[in-house]
């Protein structure tokens, strides 16, 4: 109802302006012609060709969130979105070096030879191999929380989702791991 009542004073803003329609009011906020220009803008900014339907995906999703906030419409969507657009061609960049750069740190852990004895180097061999085998998902978790030691809610804001999710996947993480050195007979 609260959209309705908004959409309905944007339309009667527009009217007589030659404006148009409220986008916000069709059932996809983005035309066609937008939508060309928000895949355009994601494909000059780097993102990969089968990533392009998600981020048209994110800036129809910042539309809707936008207009259920209840803040007004954007005067120009064509530029706001291309603006979101280029928003989320850098934080894809951003999200690919991150992850980059945890590989390589996870593989400098994983060269390291320890000190203490045989044990210890075969441990780290058994828990490398067992993160391998973990999905990417519950894999990042580990690696942010016990190697880069984030604590939970950094990791949550971070990745954008719940805590409770990122606690989630850390349990079922660890457990997997630890059925994993058990049945090796590492611990």
């Amino acid at each position: 109802m609260l959209l309705r009542g908004r959409a309905r004073r944007g339309r009667e803003a527009t009217a007589g302006t030659g404006a148009g329609d409220d986008p916000l009011n069709a059932a996809d906020p983005l035309d066609a012609a937008q939508e060309r220009r928000v895949r355009a803008v994601l494909a000059l900014g780097g993102v990969p060709q089968a990533d392009l339907p998600d981020g048209v995906q994110q800036v129809r999703l910042r539309l809707l969130e936008r207009a259920a906030s209840g803040r007004e419409a954007p005067r120009d969507v064509s530029a706001w979105a291309a603006v979101v657009a280029s928003n989320l061609a850098m934080d894809w960049h951003r999200a690919k070096r991150r992850q980059e750069r945890l590989g390589e740190r996870l593989a400098a852990l994983r060269q390291q030879t320890h000190p203490s004895g045989e044990d210890s180097s075969v441990l780290s061999v058994a828990v490398a191999q067992g993160l391998d085998e973990l999905p990417d998902a519950q894999r990042q978790v580990v690696v942010l929380r016990f190697y880069a030691d984030l604590p939970v809610r950094s990791i949550a804001e971070q990745l954008g989702v719940p805590e409770g999710t990122v606690k989630s996947r850390l349990h079922t993480a660890v457990r997997a791991l630890r059925v994993r050195l058990h049945e090796d007979e590492v611990v």
